[in-house]
Order: structure tokens, then sequence, then C-alpha cells
């Protein structure tokens, strides 16, 4: 596939994208990655804006929003996150066998940095051109995305200008629109029981631990129909293999596109564990938090339509698809604004292994400017307007 970029625009690209892979911003301490993002925009002569959204959540940065104005009165939102899953090795950004990888046993950033790679570069592309574009554009830069879409959830999108955004936060190949995302909700349970000695008086003790084990064994798991998976991620009780443990956590997660099915599950799930403890001898406690709430796309939707076309614009194939991962998406659709995930052909997040090609990386930017230019293409009402 040709993309249209010049040799300057792509080594740029790959200049920033290297530059942001290297600087640590697991969650709650993306600082240093909001500085880097704020001093370049500023350095194009753009006002950034930070909202509160660290301070809330505790950690050291907000969510940031750009604004680059356009010729009429249409404006598109584009976003990114800029904090990663904890780090497993020291990031050390490597461009070799057509691809970007970390040259440590760790997760290279890609996810979401490739993308906040590319919005700056198109903002860098935007503001040195002659003339303003016809499409003015919104860039916002969110904070502990990687923890239930927090930063998302905080921010306030009432002062969004757009009519609609996107965000390029799904690891599968371009041409994929993300039609259909799970409400993903997390259980966590403390069984307590009673300790006691386990080699001189073990019945005297009621095992947190056994009660738990019982628990986890009646939850549902793995993937339970197309569009429904359950996870046990965390267990952890006890002090000492001579002691009958008194105390016993478990941290669980339910996902399903179906909104019924998701609060069948919690029930069964509810039930599972407190049956579980009376049977063990247990007290318990649990707590359900809805991390975000899903949702289906209407093909029909203007963003829809105009991804299709700046993905076709591209030689690219758009392909409608349902994913059990959620994206800030999810959280902006939840206030009531349209906003579209599309697929950005990383590899492995989250693994050691992550990868983005070359190609893929340029897909991203050069995306960026077919949604432009589509957009200004559009008949009005078929593009992002401001003044929602």
């Amino acid at each position: 596939m040709s993309l249209p970029l010049g040799d300057a625009q792509r080594r740029r690209l790959h200049e920033s994208f290297a530059a942001l892979c290297a600087i640590p911003s697991v969650t709650g301490d993306e600082r240093a990655c909001a500085d880097w993002i704020s001093g370049q925009l500023r350095a194009m002569g753009l006002e950034v804006s930070e909202d509160l959204a660290g301070q809330s959540l505790g950690g050291n940065a907000g969510n940031l929003l750009a604004r680059i104005p356009g010729t009429g009165n249409r404006m598109l939102l584009l976003c990114a996150h800029m904090d990663t899953v904890p780090l497993s090795a020291e990031l050390e950004p490597v461009r070799e066998a057509g691809g970007w990888t970390n040259a440590g046993d760790g997760i290279l950033g890609a996810d979401n940095k490739s993308a906040v790679a590319a919005l700056v570069e198109l903002a860098r592309i935007l503001c040195a051109a002659p003339a303003p574009p016809n499409v003015g554009v919104e860039l916002l830069f969110t904070v502990a995305e990687e923890t239930g879409l927090q930063g998302a959830s905080q921010f306030d999108a009432s002062q969004l200008q757009s009519g609609f955004g996107y965000v390029f936060d799904h690891a599968s190949p371009w041409g994929e629109i993300i039609a259909a995302s799970p409400t993903h909700v997390r259980l966590d349970a403390e069984f307590r029981g009673c300790a006691a000695h386990a080699g001189m008086a073990p019945e005297q003790g009621v095992s947190a631990v056994m009660a738990a084990a019982r628990g986890v064994a009646a939850l549902p798991q793995g993937r339970l129909d197309p569009q429904t998976t359950a996870n046990v991620g965390v267990i952890h009780g006890g002090v000492a293999t001579n002691v009958v443990a008194d105390r016993c956590s478990v941290a669980a997660e339910l996902r399903s596109v179906d909104e019924q099915r998701v609060q069948e599950l919690v029930t069964q799930a509810l039930d599972a564990l407190q049956d579980a403890a009376d049977s063990g001898g247990c007290d318990l406690d649990v707590s359900v938090e809805r991390l975000f709430s899903g949702y289906r796309l209407d093909a029909r939707e203007p963003s829809v339509a105009l991804a299709e076309r700046a993905l076709r614009r591209l030689g690219l194939n758009p392909r409608m698809v349902s994913t059990g991962g959620g994206s800030d998406a999810n959280a902006l659709r939840a206030m009531g604004f349209q906003c579209t995930n599309i697929a950005n052909g990383t590899e492995r997040p989250h693994e050691r292994t992550e990868r983005v090609s070359d190609e893929a990386l340029e897909t991203g930017l050069a995306m960026l400017l077919a949604l432009i230019e589509e957009a200004a293409d559009a008949p009005s009402g078929a593009s992002g307007s401001a003044g929602r």
C-alpha cells in the first residue's frame, strides 16, 4: 500500500514515537509524557489545557486538550491515552526488521503511543501548513486509561466543540472499526475465617483459603459465549504455611456486550461466592464496580461512514468487529459524545514482545490526514461540527 506521507513526515513520526516510548508513563505517573506532549504542541503555537484528573485519581498528570481551528465550523476530536501498563524492563525502543520493539524484556508502549505520536505529528503538519485546515481538530490525550478508563471518565466532554471523534486503541489490523465493546465489571471478595496453628490445633481454625477456593471453582470463567468472558485474576490469602488462613481475597472480572448478560453473571457470581463462604463457615465482603459501560455502534452513524471512507482512501477494506476490550470511546460515549474506536495495527499489547511495524505506525498518521480530508469533502452534517 502506498502511503501519502513524505520522507520528512515519516522521519519525524518515527523520531516522536521513539522519544515517547522511551518515557516511562505507567498509569498514575504520566507527568513526563504529558510535559513532552505539551512542550511539542506549545512550540507549534498551540494552547494546551490540563484538567484535574490526576489530582482526583491520585496521579501526577491530567488529561490534555489542544485545539487547531479550521476555516469552517467543522471539527473532529482525535484521542489517544498517555499511560501504559506496568513495566517489566527498562524502555529501550529499537527499530529493526521493519518495526519497533523494546530491546529489553518488556512492553514497548506502542499501546497507545503509536497513536500519540501520530496526533503530535498531525498537529505539526497542520500548524506548518500555509493555511488553516478546512476542518478543525481537537486533540485529547488522556491519563489512566489502562485502569478502567478512569482519565477519560473524569474528562468534561461538554467543552468539546466536535460533533464526534475517534480513538485509535485496538491492537488489530488496520481496517477494523470496533462496532461493539463490552461492559466491564470488577468483583472484589474477601473471605474471613478464623486463624489457628495448622499443626497443633487446625480444628480450631476456619480456613478462608478453602472457602475462597470453593468460590473460585464455582465462578464462571473463560469465554462463556461469543460476546461474554469472565476471569479470576488474583487470589491472595494467609500469612504462613503453619497458620490456618483467616483472610483470603479474590479479584475477578466479568465482561459482555450484552448488558442483561452482565447483570445475570454478577448475580450468579455473588451467589457462588456467598454459598462458598456459608459452606466454609466464613464471613464474606464483596464489592462490585462497573469500570466502564459497553456499546454497540449504529452503522449509520456519521463517524462510522467517515471512517470507512478514510480507510478506503488508503486502500484498506473497512470491517466492523466486536471486541472484548474497552477504550476511551466507551467512556466518551457514556457521556453522550459520539466516539468510534479504530484499530491501530499494533501487535501483542501488554506483552513483553509488543511490536508495531513501520507500515502500521505510518498508516496511523496517514489515517488522520485521510479523516480530515474526507471530513472536508463531506456534505454538511456528515462530519463533525462545532456546537454540540
